[in-house]
């Protein structure tokens, strides 16, 4: 385990953000040799519809570095990221499912070539503003546990990570309340003290899905149909919507009825199917899914038994038994139904408060 009480050489990923901006400062307030960088992994070179501020970004991570006293430099990611974010995004997308790219973009980018470009360049570890904690483990490893704050903690977008990047991954904020984020940065007088968190895709800022997804997927039209095969309307690809989604579907539910939701798109139709949102409706609501692609921050084999599964982020995890399921998956028996479970989607596996890894959910079993 790579011991950080004294002082070290870190790497801060730097986003232009206040999180990011006070895991920085802690950092500097500790004693550590602290440089920012900011990770350029994307420019809206296409002119995509939507907010991409990535030069004021820039500026505002350089404006906090020059107030900590600290080096600054931008690290150019942009042909990885495309090649390993963005095209996973797409591909995915366009096969019908839906893609998580915060979670690929932690894997593949902060803690993949960003961290191979720290080491090479003499760095101990990487530094984010994740609200996240992590602690020595057994055997010289490390463990990582939710954040503090349970309204922002983001183990969820870490749950693909391994060993080998969780022994080099700092969360300075990890155990602070978003609140206590901001006190900290107004007293240090950053210049990121006020400003909005981004909601945006990972590290491109405030560009909608959709609006990226139009972009670079060509629209496939096709029927918007009920689970009985009425025909309700018609849409621009089954790419640009998620199974659960209420809103933004464009059809209006029958007077005194519950919303529409979406509970399947059938590629091979291209039908868009729609029903109504409560508890009985079929499809909607699944116990027993099968999870692949796993990955344990811990050793091998992958941990089992009765444990939390977390199956999507703004989601608290539930109880469910996980038993092996063929070479690299296994199955998850949630104790509860769980709406829309999504193949595609990330899910991550918690033994009380400490993250134990996540896989991608490949199929989801209706009981019918």
């Amino acid at each position: 385990m790579l011991q950080w009480e004294h002082m070290a050489k870190i790497l801060a990923a730097m986003s232009g953000g206040v999180d990011s901006s006070v895991a920085a400062a802690v950092l500097v307030e500790q004693g550590h040799e602290v440089v920012a960088a900011y990770m350029k992994n994307w420019i809206n070179e296409e002119n995509i519809v939507g907010d991409c501020p990535w030069q004021q970004d820039i500026e505002d991570a350089r404006r906090v570095s020059e107030q900590l006293g600290i080096e600054f430099r931008v690290v150019n990611l942009m042909d990885d990221y495309r090649e390993r974010v963005v095209k996973y995004l797409l591909e995915g997308y366009q096969a019908g499912v839906t893609p998580n790219p915060d979670v690929m973009c932690n894997r593949e980018i902060k803690f993949g070539v960003f961290l191979d470009y720290a080491l090479e360049q003499g760095f101990s570890a990487v530094a984010t503003g994740h609200y996240a904690q992590v602690s020595p483990g057994e055997s010289g490893g490390s463990r990582l546990w939710r954040g503090r704050d349970p309204n922002k903690d983001q183990t969820y977008f870490l749950a693909l990570l391994q060993q080998h990047q969780a022994q080099r991954a700092l969360f300075p904020i990890g155990g602070l309340l978003k609140p206590e984020v901001r006190e900290r940065a107004a007293a240090l007088g950053l210049a990121t003290a006020t400003k909005k968190d981004s909601q945006g895709i990972c590290f491109i800022g405030q560009v909608k899905m959709s609006d990226f997804l139009r972009a670079f997927v060509e629209d496939a039209p096709g029927p918007v149909v009920t689970l009985a095969g009425a025909k309700l309307g018609m849409h621009r690809g089954l790419h640009l919507y998620t199974l659960g989604q209420r809103k933004g579907l464009g059809i209006a539910s029958p007077v005194f009825q519950e919303p529409y939701v979406v509970v399947e798109k059938r590629s091979a139709t291209r039908e868009l199917v729609l029903a109504f949102d409560h508890p009985d409706t079929p499809r909607l609501y699944a116990s027993r899914a099968v999870v692949g692609s796993l990955s344990g921050v811990q050793a091998a084999p992958f941990p089992t038994g009765p444990l939390q599964v977390q199956p999507r982020y703004r989601c608290a995890g539930q109880e469910a038994q996980v038993s092996p399921c063929g070479e690299g998956k296994v199955a998850v028996d949630f104790k509860l139904p769980q709406r829309a479970l999504s193949p595609g989607q990330i899910c991550a596996f918690y033994a009380g408060d400490e993250l134990l890894g996540g896989g991608i959910f490949e199929s989801i079993d209706y009981g019918q």
